[in-house]
């Protein structure tokens, strides 16, 4: 998330959380598309993080691209922090760990993404190469500890920070060492969010196990494909998952508000403020009782900020956010949102795709998403491998960018956006296998090679 919400509108009801939700809906010519990626900054020189501060830092690079851009500033504490464009525009923000994200601006269309993403590395690497940083095209850092990761100097992650060891071994994995893709897309009603909801939070594990991306971890291979994908299994069991009450009869925005409210909250931000109230009850400041903050009554801002806490594989905010994928090469993150599209805004595709999973139970669901991390495509559910529903799956988006027919520029529609998928479904290996393959060939048993050969490049340079 690129900024925290300010809006001191007083909430007073659970009512008005429901409606905050379903304010959402937009009719079917108003969808768009939102595609959010991370990518992991080094010293080029000797493979080094890149710290915040310094002449060579990440506030550096972000003073480079707000002048290249004339985006405006996010700051925290007098800190430069991140970038915005403006209203349904583009925003640059900071992961924990420097990682550095691009929170794409409203689209059309996944050619306008794929144009979107090449324009930003083309400023980032104006920017950032002549100080000499690259950026990993991994779903985690392959060689860091913890300990020589940098913290970025965000108020809210200070606070993250502090509370999430008590809630899983891995949470300050994921903050600070973990890259992702996701995308976000539109409903147009509750029930038209439910049937996304549903077919996206079953095919989570299938995406995960495509874009897998993440084998290494401090310099070896860590035993899984996805790495990223494991460590959220053990970061805070309150706020991730497969959510399988989404799956019961009557679910809708009320039955998820109920769920979101009782997560324990992070913090409450009253002017550039934020009060660590870790652990707290949304309900005990939706009634005025917050111990840390006597008197304090929730506002539209601490709902949309808390929303923007909770982390399952598919988040419902004011869109469905699609999180169970690795960031990887160019062609994969433009693959990230022509796979969604195809399968979530032609109602073929999504009938189709809902076909394809409906009869799975809660438990198939949950033993699929806890065997994909290691297993990757050789997963099974449902008397099938995953590799053999990928290509269904693929087949059905394919289908579903076809009717959209979208055309643009030499393509002439986004149906080739899926082409890197499909060669992983026909094979069965995931990027992750072949660098796999690569550390225990020709890279002779090192990740040193990998700060060369995944490194996510200006496609255009200036």
């Amino acid at each position: 998330m690129a900024r925290d919400v300010s809006d001191a509108t007083p909430i007073t009801s659970r009512d008005e959380l429901v409606a905050w939700v379903a304010e959402g809906e937009k009719p079917r010519e108003a969808w768009r598309i939102g595609t959010e990626h991370e990518k992991v900054p080094f010293y080029v020189a000797d493979a080094r993080p890149v710290p915040f501060d310094g002449a060579r830092g990440i506030e550096t690079v972000l003073e480079g691209l707000m002048g290249a851009t004339g985006w405006q500033p996010i700051t925290d504490r007098g800190r430069l922090i991140g970038l915005f464009e403006g209203d349904g525009g583009g925003a640059v923000s900071l992961e924990p760990g420097g990682q550095f994200e691009l929170s794409g601006a409203l689209l059309t269309d996944v050619h306008a993404t794929a144009a979107e993403l090449d324009e930003h590395l083309r400023l980032l690497a104006g920017v950032a190469d002549p100080l000499g940083i690259g950026f990993l095209d991994l779903g985690m850092s392959p060689l860091w500890s913890r300990e020589e990761t940098p913290v970025m100097p965000k108020s809210r992650y200070a606070i993250m920070m502090g509370y999430m060891p008590k809630v899983g071994r891995l949470g300050l994995d994921m903050m600070l060492r973990t890259a992702t893709v996701q995308v976000n897309l539109d409903y147009a009603s509750e029930a038209d969010m439910v049937r996304k909801l549903r077919v996206s939070l079953a095919l989570q594990p299938l995406s995960t196990a495509l874009f897998a991306n993440s084998p290494f971890t401090e310099g070896r291979p860590n035993g899984y494909l996805s790495m990223r994908s494991q460590i959220w299994t053990d970061t805070d069991p309150h706020r991730t998952g497969m959510m399988p009450f989404a799956f019961e009869d009557g679910f809708g925005y009320e039955r998820y508000v109920d769920w979101l409210i009782d997560v324990p909250m992070y913090f409450v931000k009253r002017g550039d403020v934020y009060h660590d109230v870790a652990g707290a009850s949304f309900r005990d400041l939706l009634a005025g009782r917050l111990p840390q903050l006597p008197g304090e009554r929730a506002t539209r801002s601490d709902w949309a900020n808390h929303v923007s806490t909770v982390f399952p594989e598919v988040r419902l905010k004011r869109f469905l956010e699609m999180r169970g994928m690795d960031a990887g090469p160019r062609e994969m993150l433009v693959a990230a949102p022509a796979f969604w599209v195809g399968l979530l805004y032609d109602q073929g595709a999504l009938d189709a795709a809902w076909d394809l999973v409906r009869d799975w139970s809660a438990q198939e669901r949950q033993a699929l998403r806890d065997a994909v991390p290691r297993e990757g495509l050789a997963a099974r559910i449902g008397g099938r491998s995953l590799a053999e529903i990928a290509r269904d799956a693929l087949a059905i988006a394919r289908e579903g960018l076809a009717r959209r027919a979208v055309s643009g520029g030499l393509r002439r529609d986004e149906t080739g956006y899926l082409d890197p998928l499909d060669e992983i479904a026909a094979t069965g290996r995931p990027r992750a296998r072949d660098l796999l393959d690569r550390y225990h060939g020709r890279w002779g048993g090192s990740v040193a090679p990998a700060f060369r050969e995944c490194v996510l490049l200006d496609p255009a340079p200036a």
